[in-house]
């Protein structure tokens, strides 16, 4: 197929370049020119001077920014996917962005007789690295059918939600776990510390009981040796918080805990942590 990929981060670099290994046609587009250009140099695709440009003749154009106003820049306006896209062509945002923003590219798609999907990702680097990420998507099941096949390409697990937004509310359920998950583990390896437990060994066992995590088996060996540098910053943190907290002043649904662990990352921004991972949460505790 003809693709379009805009959106050349530690995410896209790797997804785009999953799709030209599989053997499609991939035209890229980074506000970084020099990034595109090596992407279409180490992957054999092509480097589009604007997400106009990128998105021309494409059957499914992708893209994965950092925000809603970085996605409605590179999407609307003369320079826009939406302005080079053909009829009937498809639109798939992996940006973690708002359901509302989601909604509106739904409605403006179809306007243009274009087809969209919200499809925001988990599984971070190295999961896009690997082809092994978490697709949640959201938009109609015609459209799902027609792109799922090459989501498969770095996605183990693609799954229809349901309409436009629900991607994106999906991605809000993942990222308020993912908060209490990791205050949970922090607090936890700085109690077994302080008791004066083998905490690596207490890590190693409870990894095998019901308390058993994905961030506890991939992150509590660099916790406890105060690494922070392996996965999603703070920065990209706060800013998913805040969809979820903003969302569920909408919704009415309360989110205590995830309120909290927002501040507690806000304090990590305090100490210079804003582009530590998540983890650096037991940051605050060790060193109060």
């Amino acid at each position: 197929m003809k693709l379009a990929f805009i959106g050349l981060g530690v995410m896209g670099f790797p997804m785009a370049g999953h799709l030209a290994k599989a053997g499609h046609h991939v035209t890229v587009y980074n506000r970084t020119a020099a990034k595109a250009q090596a992407w279409a140099q180490q992957f054999g695709g092509t480097a589009g001077a604007t997400p106009a440009e990128a998105a021309m003749g494409a059957e499914i154009v992708f893209t994965c920014v950092g925000n809603d106003e970085d996605v409605r820049q590179v999407v609307f306006g003369e320079k826009g996917a939406f302005a080079g896209m053909s009829n009937a062509a498809l639109l798939v945002d992996h940006t973690t962005a708002s359901a509302e923003l989601a909604r509106d590219l739904d409605r403006e798609a179809k306007g243009r007789g274009l087809a969209f999907l919200d499809a925001p990702v988990s599984g971070g680097q190295a999961g896009a690295e690997s082809g092994k990420l978490t697709i949640m998507v959201g938009g109609e099941a015609a459209s799902f059918a027609r792109a799922e096949t090459v989501l498969a390409h770095y996605g183990r697990a693609v799954t229809h939600m349901g309409p436009a937004g629900n991607g994106q509310l999906t991605k809000m359920v993942n990222q308020i776990l993912i908060a209490g998950l990791v205050q949970a583990l922090a607090e936890g390896l700085n109690f077994a510390t302080r008791a004066g437990l083998d905490a690596k060994k207490a890590a190693q066992v409870i990894a095998k009981g019901a308390a058993q995590s994905w961030q506890l088996e991939n992150r509590y060996e660099t916790m406890l040796a105060g690494k922070f540098d392996f996965g999603f910053a703070v920065d990209w943190m706060r800013k998913d918080l805040a969809i979820c907290l903003a969302e569920a002043r909408r919704n009415k649904s309360a989110l205590p805990v995830t309120a909290l662990v927002d501040q507690f990352y806000e304090r990590v921004q305090e100490r210079g942590g804003s582009r530590w991972d998540t983890s650096s949460l037991l940051h605050l505790l060790t060193k109060p």
